[in-house]
């Protein structure tokens, strides 16, 4: 029966405990093995990288296997991951090795990546944080990347238990120094190789030539410049050093406000609009600074609305877009359907998956921020408007909006070095606050435990809706912008049927992969990501199916009607060679998963991917046995 025997599972059905017990421990039985496994197992470290803590004979559960066996081996723990030291790494062939990621191993974890610690004392699995008077028996890792991995440390040393525990407990979950991160430590130790080509290298944004640089391949310098007023961070810490605003904006306007209410340039389209964002003034109630704010924003706003040679059009999403309050919610729910312990509870959240996907909301608020970046790319290249975004402070959803419009409507974002390129202006560049947002300081103990999120809720105490427009000041926008904001704003009706013609239009023509790219956002078409969240659970993948596994089995093909055109080849000029040998990848493909390459290859012995109440359909068991068996030719599997 497949899900029996969980050791800790959340909400499966529990095992009887085995009435045998061994008095010999493992490392007694197959010493042989043992001592080829040490000698092949190391720990690789990177400049600056300091091991922490270990401990020995640790088993390293398998969790397709109901957690029923394992691989031991040696958990340690450094000051920037979690690794475990198996023999199992090994087993890698060359088609998998070249999947293998450089930094991080197949058993690492580094040490931001953990999301929860769970213990499981006399089979109950429970939360850790703190100090212990107990130590577990066996130990749960919930990363954020939704790994989920099983230590067993029955057999370890009670010395090796307390340390490593403690130290895992420590070194994830206590308040930590900015000057502690493990960043600093390996910036110091590793060589400083800078890139000097833009175009083959990842732009950083950290000169003024790099945004000049992006200027010109944008075309932007037409009507916008680089300026360096805050160099050294002397106007805000929030902005870069280095960025772009309209050309006649003066610096000087850059200063009054710290930053805020400064149209900053993202990205201009091939036919001269651009994409913008703002972050909000401060919020005021005496007239006489609402009146200062007034004139100060009909000047900026002087500088990119000048009809009817160039309209803007705005986007407030702090008010009228999501909250990172329902993103953090929704994800929360999301997360859950793949943080699995054990088949039992894979098959419990298989028979309600689409109701749990769908009271998640996390597929809506994807198909909304997807549907808004449409509308934006539907302004800037069909009506020629520039779009200005606004946001409290213009670096969470300016952030995301601006990464898919750029995603959608420049080709060179969708190459490797453009999309890191991407990332590096909008998110890192952009002052997305990464230490608040995943944590990573753990300054706020108590919240982090309640929320359990990578993504934490915005420090502000005030209401979602908030911004400097806001819908509960509509006077207070009328008066500060007057008549112009009414041109900004259009009617729902008017913006629906501008965008569903325009999104008609693109998906009716043929597709140029090297122009403007529009997803799908109708309900059927977004779907969850499997090769990103199903990757890590076994019962999940489909053993030699799946599309990468299709288009093998098609090359697979192809190459043996060209190697059978070879042979007639050879034949009519009567030559003896013999045909090339295809890649061993193709040869292989039944061993392909529908999660690969995301997933690696399956090396475990696979039981029935069919839940218990499954077998009932297939009839009696004895009239079961007395069917013949049905021939599979599996091939080299």
């Amino acid at each position: 029966m497949l899900g029996k025997g969980v050791v800790g599972g959340g909400g499966g059905t529990k095992a009887p405990k085995p009435s045998f017990v061994s008095y010999v421990r493992p490392e007694e039985i197959h010493a042989n093995e043992k001592e080829v496994t040490e000698k092949e197992v190391t720990l690789h470290l990177l400049p600056g990288e300091q091991l922490l803590c270990e401990a020995s004979t640790v088993l390293k559960y398998v969790q397709e296997d109901s957690c029923q066996r394992g691989i031991y081996g040696k958990l340690v723990c450094t000051d920037f991951k979690i690794a475990f030291l198996g023999d199992d790494e090994s087993a890698l062939d060359n088609d998998e090795a070249q999947f293998k990621n450089k930094v991080i191993g197949e058993n690492d974890i580094t040490l931001h990546c953990v999301d929860q610690i769970y213990g499981v004392f006399d089979e109950k699995k429970k939360p850790l944080f703190g100090q212990l008077k107990k130590y577990p028996e066996k130990l749960i890792i919930h990363c954020k990347d939704l790994r989920v991995f099983h230590f067993g440390l029955r057999y370890t040393k009670e010395e090796e238990v307390k340390r490593i525990v403690s130290g895992i407990i420590h070194h994830t979950q206590a308040p930590k120094l900015l000057k502690r991160l493990f960043l600093f430590s390996y910036a110091a130790a590793a060589q400083n190789n800078t890139a000097t080509d833009p175009k083959n290298h990842t732009v950083m944004f950290d000169t003024l030539k790099d945004w000049c640089w992006e200027l010109e391949r944008t075309k932007g310098n037409v009507k916008y410049k680089a300026v360096s007023v805050n160099e050294g961070y002397k106007v805000c810490v929030r902005l870069p050093a280095y960025f772009v605003v309209p050309i006649s904006l003066p610096e000087e306007d850059v200063l009054r406000f710290q930053g805020h209410g400064i149209p900053i340039w993202c990205w201009s389209c091939h036919n001269g609009c651009a994409l913008l964002k703002m972050s909000a003034l401060p919020k005021e109630q005496d007239d006489g600074s609402l009146q200062i704010q007034k004139s100060f924003l009909d000047g900026v706003y002087k500088t990119i609305h000048r009809p009817p040679y160039e309209i803007v059009k705005t986007e407030d999403l702090s008010t009228n877009f999501l909250s990172l309050q329902d993103i953090q919610t929704a994800y929360s729910k999301f997360k859950q359907l793949f943080l699995i312990d054990n088949s039992t509870e894979f098959w419990d959240t298989d028979i309600k998956w689409f109701s749990l996907l769908e009271n998640s909301s996390w597929l809506d608020i994807i198909r909304r921020c997807l549907k808004k970046a449409i509308e934006i790319a539907e302004c800037l290249e069909a009506q020629n408007m520039n779009v200005l975004l606004l946001e409290e402070n213009a670096s969470d959803l300016c952030c995301l909006i601006s990464s898919l419009v750029q995603v959608m409507m420049d080709p060179h974002c969708r190459t490797r070095v453009g999309f890191q390129s991407l990332v590096q202006k909008e998110w890192i560049m952009g002052g997305h606050c990464f230490l608040d947002r995943c944590n990573h300081l753990r300054q706020s103990d108590k919240e982090e435990h309640q929320r359990q999120l990578s993504l934490p809720l915005t420090q502000s105490k005030s209401s979602p809706k908030r911004g400097f427009f806001r819908e509960e000041t509509d006077h207070l926008i009328k008066n500060l912008l007057g008549k112009r904001i009414s041109k900004l704003i259009n009617s729902s009706d008017e913006l629906q049927d501008n965008f569903r013609e325009f999104y008609d239009s693109w998906h009716s023509k043929p597709t140029d992969y090297h122009g403007l790219l529009l997803p799908h956002i109708e309900g059927p078409e977004i779907k969850v990501w499997a090769q990103r969240y199903l990757r890590w659970i076994p019962e999940a993948q489909i053993l030699g199916g799946g599309r990468v596994a299709t288009m093998s089995k098609l090359l697979e093909m192809m190459e043996e009607v060209e190697r059978l055109q070879e042979k007639i080849e050879e034949r009519h000029h009567s030559q003896g060679a013999l045909p090339a040998e295809g890649p061993s990848l193709l040869r292989s493909s039944a061993r392909l998963s529908s999660l690969f390459p995301f997933a690696l290859l399956q090396r475990h012995s696979s039981k029935p991917v069919l839940p218990t109440s499954g077998w009932k359909a297939l009839g009696d068991e004895d009239d079961l046995a007395k069917r013949e068996d049905e021939f599979v030719d599996l091939g080299d599997v």
